[in-house]
């Protein structure tokens, strides 16, 4: 009661959209603000969880009601390649991820939009690691969404394998290949959102945590300096301390969600709840570059 006492609890409902791939059911769950009013339009929200070997379910997630909070249509789904379906669906990105995946994503956000009262000028998107990834290849397929956080995530396949904590399980694994060797680099390039950045217009802040072994904060600083160079709107959010999970102290969720609804909120979002608009509070503890 102490926790909950003055605050709604949005519930999740659970669709399943055929992908356009190649109509493969992906589950999804949509989350609405808790003064839901159908009669209104709002802004959607495609959060895409990391991995790629995890899985969403109807289990609470403080983000994903911080952003339903805030105002949003939430969104989010269990692409092929994630875990909880068998063998078959799980390993059916192995060496071809980011790829149908994507497909898969975006067949859940035509079918939320098609369901709820969604502002279709509105949609915005983000996630971490794994999600990172997809969100950076998002925005280099499409020019739908206003504005992306792209957080911790894998930029360019050949500088991650050489720098993060886990190198031999990549390269001989996930992409079957070290990069040095013959052909290598350019199905490494491939796959590397790096590769798409030249498409990139949509507004797109990076967000990393400094003390991230996983996702070094060099990935995120290469996107991050693409951007700028492209004359493309970005913030980079660096966050003292914190590791690959962002979120793993109170602080670091606080400091995460806050960013990327202010970053939203610079493109047509709503505002931050509590009536910040900066892109980092002081308090946040995370330091921005323009």
């Amino acid at each position: 009661e102490d926790l909950l006492s003055g605050r709604t609890i949005a519930q999740a409902e659970h669709i399943v959209v055929p992908s356009s791939a190649d109509h493969r059911p992906i589950d999804a769950w949509i989350v609405r603000p808790p003064d839901f009013d159908p009669a209104q339009h709002y802004p959607l929200l495609l959060e895409i969880h990391g991995g790629p070997v995890a899985a969403y379910g109807p289990a609470f997630a403080s983000e994903i009601q911080m952003y339903a909070a805030a105002g949003y249509v939430v969104v989010y789904a269990n692409p092929r390649g994630s875990d909880s379906y068998g063998g078959e669906f799980g390993n059916s990105i192995n060496r071809d991820y980011p790829d149908k995946d994507y497909d898969d994503l975006m067949s859940v956000v035509d079918a939320a939009i098609a369901r709820e009262p969604i502002d279709s000028e509105r949609l915005y998107v983000t996630g971490g690691s794994g999600g990172g990834v997809l969100t950076a290849w998002i925005v280099g397929s499409t020019h739908r969404f206003r504005a992306a956080m792209v957080q911790k995530p894998v930029i360019n396949w050949t500088s991650f394998v050489l720098t993060s904590d886990f190198t031999p399980l990549y390269a001989q694994y996930w992409l079957g290949e070290f990069p040095w060797e013959e052909g290598a680099q350019a199905r490494y390039w491939a796959r590397s959102p790096l590769s798409l950045v030249g498409n990139v217009t949509t507004p797109t802040a990076v967000m990393t945590g400094e003390s991230d072994l996983r996702t070094p904060s060099s990935e995120a600083e290469q996107y991050y300096e693409a951007l700028r160079l492209r004359h493309v709107p970005t913030e980079l959010v660096r966050v003292p301390g914190a590791p690959h999970n962002i979120a793993f102290r109170p602080s670091g969720m606080i400091t995460k969600v806050v960013n990327t609804l202010a970053w939203f909120h610079q493109y047509g979002g709503p505002a931050v709840p509590d009536g910040r608009t900066g892109i980092a509070a002081a308090e946040d503890r995370a330091t921005s570059q323009h």
